[in-house]
């Protein structure tokens, strides 16, 4: 990792971190106040296997200044290969810089048809992966564990399209804050140098 970064730096590429998560429709139970004998109550909808996958984006800038989050949500379907790509190809629109890709080893990150395109824009792109089982140098699993843990915490949906609002509007308000994301990065264990 620590020749990547310096490879990047060099080329002037922007460093982009990216992961999934999904969100569903049963709470996130945490602890939380209430007047004494009046215990909190949840109330869900019952067998209820609908879910929100969330792809995200965490952009450095290729000098180090400015860091940027995209988000892209899918309803009922989990990102695999075939919808990764777009997300890619609006992400390539959007930062007009070289890019090395940061992500672990899910399937649709090195399978078909990922792998074909990333050959086909490979002037533009490159990709690293992460060692196995190592979600600690991803700084995007501290974000999912905040939207989780805070904006959705107790959060109890009885429609689908309330989870897909709330989750939309979490991960907006995460991507809205330049500090809130800086400090994902420094809360990572890999070693980062930011201005």
């Amino acid at each position: 990792m620590a020749a990547g970064k310096k490879n990047a730096r060099r080329r002037g590429a922007a460093i982009v971190f990216i992961d999934e998560t999904g969100f569903l429709m049963a709470p996130l139970v945490r602890r939380s106040w209430a007047p004494r004998g009046h215990t909190p109550k949840l109330t869900q909808r019952g067998r209820s296997r609908r879910k929100l996958s969330v792809i995200g984006a965490l952009v450095v800038s290729p000098h180090r200044r400015r860091v940027h989050a995209y988000f892209a949500v899918q309803a009922d379907a989990s990102f695999d290969g075939e919808r990764i790509v777009p997300f890619l190809q609006q992400l390539c629109r959007a930062l007009r810089v070289p890019i090395v890709l940061v992500w672990d080893r899910l399937a649709a990150h090195i399978g078909e048809p990922v792998k074909g395109w990333l050959v086909r824009n490979r002037h533009r792109l490159r990709a690293e992966l992460l060692p196995p089982y190592a979600p600690e140098l991803n700084p995007l699993e501290l974000i999912w564990g905040h939207a989780k843990c805070n904006h959705l915490a107790n959060f109890a949906p009885l429609e689908f399209h309330e989870l897909a609002m709330q989750a939309h509007l979490s991960v907006l308000q995460i991507g809205d804050n330049p500090a809130l994301l800086r400090s994902f990065l420094r809360h990572c264990a890999l070693s980062f140098c930011l201005k």
